[in-house]
């Protein structure tokens, strides 16, 4: 494809919207930003669409979100007519081209009769999983980017169950996607829409039934103290969807939340943090400030769309310890089996459900506590489907499930990982530990004594060039056929390809892995240790899951900082 004719194609077209077009024209002459624009187009996999907003088939632009809303319609009216009259629920996050790109969506499905929802503002991604189940809707779209830096948006696709399409239904939209022009799909006029009946807007309605289910997951803590109870939680959304909805969920439980005001304000230029990502410190400095001068216990944040959250907690001397997300789901998993238990509300068979990248300290636990463990791959929607499985086959009560990757969920209202339940349960949390005279972390660190030290880090290697996708494949490919008999000192024992479904044994024994085939590479070595490979979904970068156990902390770190080392030159 001649690039430059392309994007002389999309200055000159009535497709286009004016800030896209000039773009569009600014890159005309510049060789390097035309062909990271257009020399090749967004991949939408399980996790739709995510990328820089700009000009061009390799961004999101209103043009591209229509190009994949087309693909997502044609696949709906291929159900039939019934799909095409439950509809679709798109809901959108803080950023910036959210509403612009939430009706663009909107138009192209009316235009095909498909009826869409549309919520009245922005709202939490968990929120938008639980309207797809809530109005029987066929799929629901989120027009957010996570916790990705402003630049960036994306477009998430939803099924009928709530959780996000499956690879087969991913590759099958892709399929309609490619055949189409992103600059020729019609759209209906929203006054149009509105009359025919084919667009609908949601709101509050939604959310009082959304927050019934989210705090009917809210456990028993009338054996505490009234004292324990004045547990003060600090809350940050980092300018996002959680503004509202999270201290509300808080405050009909009374727990005593306080704002930090600066980051309360919805803004998709995240104003107060260079990244708005509650894995990284930098982000919680007005809320240990705000802490520090409430007396607060814990500062709680979420991410911009609301279904990770981040936990950080005040020491003696002043400063923060922020939890990991393996250290918050241990916590998590111990504190939901505790209350369960000593409240007498236990369900039979219970499960917790967990990702394959995530600490194993949660089965040591489960294996004591008599709860069937289960793994999962990486993304939220497996641990969605099993929660489906055990609802349609009655064998399993799911009580909590997690991934690494600071998302939580308890209950099955929702599909997705959820901040407004987490930040919940974490602050009942600490008030059932403030009863017992202990921070989380002397929590975290009696468990440690009981289970063994356990210590994981996940290291990211960012991918250039205009096809990152293809360069991550081959990145795997060469180790696959390079693969380690010997890494950090340690002998590898076991090596999962989850792309032929199997375990090898070091004496030649095959296993099947159980789970969906998966561009992923598993390392179990001598000493219990493993290493996952695998690109991410999300974004051009191959991810390394080191997990480790050994008798402290040192010991931990120093295998980690091995593995990394090591594994780093492989993977270069």
């Amino acid at each position: 494809m001649d690039i430059q004719k392309e994007c002389k194609r999309w200055v000159n077209s009535h497709a286009v919207d004016p800030e896209t077009k000039a773009d569009a024209v600014v890159m005309l002459d510049d060789e390097e930003k035309l062909l990271a624009a257009f020399g090749g187009s967004l991949s939408f996999g399980t996790a739709g669409l995510r990328g820089i907003m700009g000009a061009g088939t390799n961004r999101m632009n209103e043009c591209t979100v229509r190009q994949a809303t087309r693909g997502l319609g044609n696949f709906i009216s291929g159900l039939g007519a019934d799909a095409m009259a439950r509809g679709v629920v798109i809901a959108h996050d803080c950023r910036r081209r959210g509403e612009r790109f939430t009706m663009a969506a909107a138009q192209t499905l009316c235009a095909m009769g498909i009826k869409v929802y549309v919520f009245d503002e922005l709202r939490p991604t968990p929120e938008l999983s639980f309207a797809v189940r809530e109005l029987g809707t066929i799929a629901g779209i989120n027009i957010t980017a996570s916790h990705n830096p402003k630049e960036y948006n994306g477009y998430k696709v939803y099924f009928e169950d709530g959780a996000q399409i499956s690879g087969e239904i991913a590759e099958r939209i892709q399929t309609h996607i490619r055949a189409i022009d992103p600059l020729n799909v019609p759209t209906m006029e929203v006054e149009e829409a509105e009359k025919r009946g084919l667009l609908v807007y949601i709101g509050e309605e939604i959310d009082e039934k959304y927050l019934a289910a989210v705090l009917a997951e809210s456990l028993d803590l009338s054996g505490i103290s009234e004292q324990s109870r004045k547990l003060k939680v600090v809350y940050t959304p980092f300018h996002g969807t959680g503004y509202r909805l999270v201290p509300e969920a808080l405050k009909r439980l009374s727990i005593n939340v306080v704002p930090v005001e600066e980051q309360m304000i919805v803004s998709g230029e995240f104003p107060t943090v260079k990244s708005p990502n509650p894995e990284e410190k930098e982000g919680f400095a007005p809320g240990v400030k705000k802490a520090k001068e409430v007396g607060a216990d814990l500062i709680i944040a979420t991410d911009p769309d609301a279904d990770r959250v981040g936990v950080g907690c005040l020491d003696k001397n002043g400063g923060i310890t922020l939890l990991t997300g393996n250290q918050v789901g241990i916590l998590l998993s111990d504190f939901i089996i505790r209350n369960l238990r000593e409240t007498g509300k236990m369900p039979p068979n219970p499960a917790i459900i967990t990702s394959i990248v995530s600490t194993r300290m949660v089965k040591e636990i489960c294996a004591a506590e008599g709860v069937d463990y289960f793994e999962v791959l990486t993304g939220f929607k497996y641990i969605g489907e099993h929660i489906k499985q055990f609802e349609e086959k009655h064998d399993h009560s799911f009580i909590f499930g997690f991934e690494e990757s600071y998302g939580y969920l308890k209950g099955s209202y929702a599909r997705d990982k959820d901040s407004v339940i987490a930040t919940v349960l974490i602050a009942q949390m600490a008030m059932y530990y403030k009863d017992q005279n202990k921070t989380l972390p002397e929590a975290l660190e009696a468990l440690y004594k009981k289970y063994g030290r356990y210590e994981e880090k996940v290291v990211s290697f960012k991918i250039g060039g205009t096809d990152p996708q293809e360069n991550m494949k081959e990145m795997l490919s060469a180790l696959r056929r390079s693969s380690p008999e010997k890494v950090a000192g340690l002998a590898v024992r076991r090596v999962g390809d989850f792309l032929t479904g199997e375990y090898t044994d070091k004496d030649g024994g095959t296993e099947q892995t159980g789970l969906p085939k998966s561009d992923m590479l598993h390392f179990t070595f001598e000493d219990g240790s493993v290493v996952i490979v695998r690109p991410s979904g999300t974004e051009p970068k191959v991810k390394l899951y080191i997990l480790t156990r050994g008798k402290d902390k040192a010991a931990c770190d120093k295998k980690i900082k091995n593995f990394e080392k090591e594994f780093g030159a492989m993977l270069q």
